[in-house]
């Protein structure tokens, strides 16, 4: 088994990253790059988001470690969180350098952390900031810089607020922003609760794209099918699916051809995870744990027959010393054994 591996991409350039109408959210301790990768067998073209990297983190931290990937992420954008247009302009750089498509300001988070380093979500109560934030940004690379915020924060929530905040960053030179259709409340709630407490707003975001037409403009929050994201397209340009993507990652299967233009069929669940062997098989020989690999792969067969014994192997197998392409060998033979089961009746 052979996997091409570059940790740096050798190219910026992407043909559906400006236009892309769908793509999977950045989340913390999910859509790292081996659930990125994984993602790719699934979807070639839905656009992808690393998990959130401070400023902070890529100034002083291994660069590689924190920002490499694989070519066959992309197109793939890099989501960072500060408020120093400095070192945020330095991460554009070196975002660029690394062979990223996009960078992403987080101005959405609404997590204690990220509220007393001064970004998130709590950004928004500063649009001047978060504008020469952009600026500083978009002068020092040539990858285009967006952002990702909320409707509001707190008390200030009236749709007036937030586009008046969108209007003063777009100033900037930012052209693309993703919106949670859902307020944050920075104080008395968790940020699990954040993402289902607030309630949603689509129409402010539906506004927001009639009253300034000339920005790019993408929805998040709540969507669970591909129905929801082509619904949504009647109202916006993009739609941004969250917590769905980890929960049924199969969902994505269809994406390509429905709004991408693909014209091949999907690979099926077994082609999945044949393609992901040689990459398990580079990692674990490099001493990656399994597990950081497979926890990503458990729910691949939601809803299918064997997906309980799929799921039970993965869980008790991929932590052990030395597990390896062997598990998941092991997992997809139940998962077959299964359905020919079913098949037989």
């Amino acid at each position: 088994m052979e996997f091409d591996y570059h940790m740096r991409s050798q190219s910026s350039e992407s043909s559906v990253v400006g236009g892309n109408p769908i793509s999977i959210a950045p989340m913390m301790d999910r859509t790292d790059r081996h659930y990125r990768y994984f993602m790719r067998q699934i979807s070639r073209k839905t656009l992808l988001y690393t998990e959130m990297v401070t400023a902070q983190a890529i100034w002083h931290g291994d660069r590689d470690h924190l920002l490499g990937f694989s070519p066959d992420e992309k197109p793939l954008v890099l989501q960072v969180g500060g408020d120093d247009p400095k070192q945020l302009a330095t991460c554009a750089r070196i975002a660029a350098e690394f062979g990223y498509d996009e960078i992403n300001l987080n101005v959405g988070c609404p997590s204690d952390r990220v509220q007393s380093g001064n970004f998130g979500a709590c950004l928004m109560a500063q649009p001047a900031l978060v504008a020469e934030c952009v600026a500083a940004m978009a002068a020092a690379s040539p990858l285009p810089v967006s952002v990702k915020h909320r409707i509001g924060i707190d008390d200030t929530d009236r749709y007036e607020d937030m586009e008046q905040f969108v209007k003063t960053v777009a100033a900037a030179g930012c052209q693309r922003f993703t919106v949670h259709a859902r307020k944050a409340w920075l104080q008395g709630l968790s940020p699990k609760e954040n993402r289902t407490v607030p309630p949603l707003r689509y129409g402010d975001v539906h506004r927001l794209k009639r009253s300034l037409p000339h920005l790019w403009i993408e929805i998040n929050g709540g969507f669970k099918t591909l129905d929801q994201v082509q619904a949504q397209l009647a109202h916006v340009d993009a739609v941004m699916v969250g917590r769905a993507a980890y929960d049924d990652p199969y969902l994505f299967a269809e994406s390509d051809r429905r709004f991408l233009g693909e014209t091949a069929a999907p690979p099926s669940r077994d082609q999945v995870v044949e393609a992901m062997l040689p990459y398990i098989d580079f990692w674990t020989g490099r001493g990656l744990k399994l597990n950081k690999i497979t926890r990503h792969m458990l729910m691949l067969f939601a809803g299918q027959p064997g997906s309980r014994g799929w799921k039970q192997i993965l869980t008790e197998r991929s932590s052990k010393p030395g597990a390896g392409v062997e598990v998941v060998q092991a997992a997809i033979a139940h998962v077959r054994a299964q359905a020919a089961a079913i098949a037989a009746l």
